[in-house]
């Protein structure tokens, strides 16, 4: 008896261990995903402060995006200095490139997380597959991916962009907040990490 209650408690916290964070989301078919689009950034030339944790590591200075004459958008991190840690480009249909990376950071998962951190910030989306769901008074849509979903979370009514989040097939894994826009540019952009300590955080300064 004491055997198969132990194996019941245990199969119970699997279960609830393997249920999906998303379970209670309800397909709305009848609204348009169309209204997210609003909410990305329309970076021309803008200047962020960075500050960016990745385990024991702190790195700090200056985040360029800049559009291209091609429509690409252009993203340079580096210190106070001048020194820089990184140079990618996304192009209009939101294809990677790695132009620069100092070696300590180039491995092929550092340089993978940081594309899809970003790439989830520009908002360069692809809606042909995409749906709306609804849950606790908030609009998702949801954007199929190869590992998962992304959603991107609003009020009800579409007119606030509450966070974006990256999630596996059970639970988010990157969640990010932009706020505070202002002529269609967020001020404040967090990007976080939920396994692993890896925080991207930015502040919108005024170039002089």
């Amino acid at each position: 008896m004491r055997y198969f209650l132990l194996s019941s408690a245990l199969l119970a916290m699997m279960a609830t261990g393997c249920r999906s964070v998303y379970k209670g989301l309800h397909t709305d078919p009848a609204a348009s995903v169309e209204c997210i689009r609003q909410f990305a950034p329309a970076f021309t030339n803008t200047l962020y402060s960075a500050q960016v944790d990745v385990t024991k590591h702190h790195l700090s200075g200056l985040v360029l995006l800049k559009q291209m004459p091609d429509s690409s958008t252009r993203l340079v991190f580096a210190n106070e200095m001048g020194f820089k840690f990184f140079d990618f480009e996304y192009d209009k249909d939101g294809n990677f490139t790695k132009h620069f990376i100092i070696p300590k950071m180039d491995k092929k998962p550092v340089v993978k997380t940081l594309s899809q951190d970003f790439a989830l910030v520009l908002m360069q989306l692809d809606l042909s597959k995409a749906h709306v769901a609804r849950e606790n008074g908030e609009r998702f849509v949801v954007v199929p991916t190869e590992k998962g979903n992304n959603y991107y979370i609003t009020d009800s009514a579409c007119t606030q962009l509450r966070r974006i989040e990256k999630s596996s097939p059970r639970k988010p894994v990157i969640r990010v907040t932009m706020s505070h826009y202002q002529n269609g540019i967020p001020d404040s952009i967090l990007i976080k990490h939920l396994n692993f300590k890896f925080n991207i955080s930015l502040q919108r300064v005024e170039k002089k």
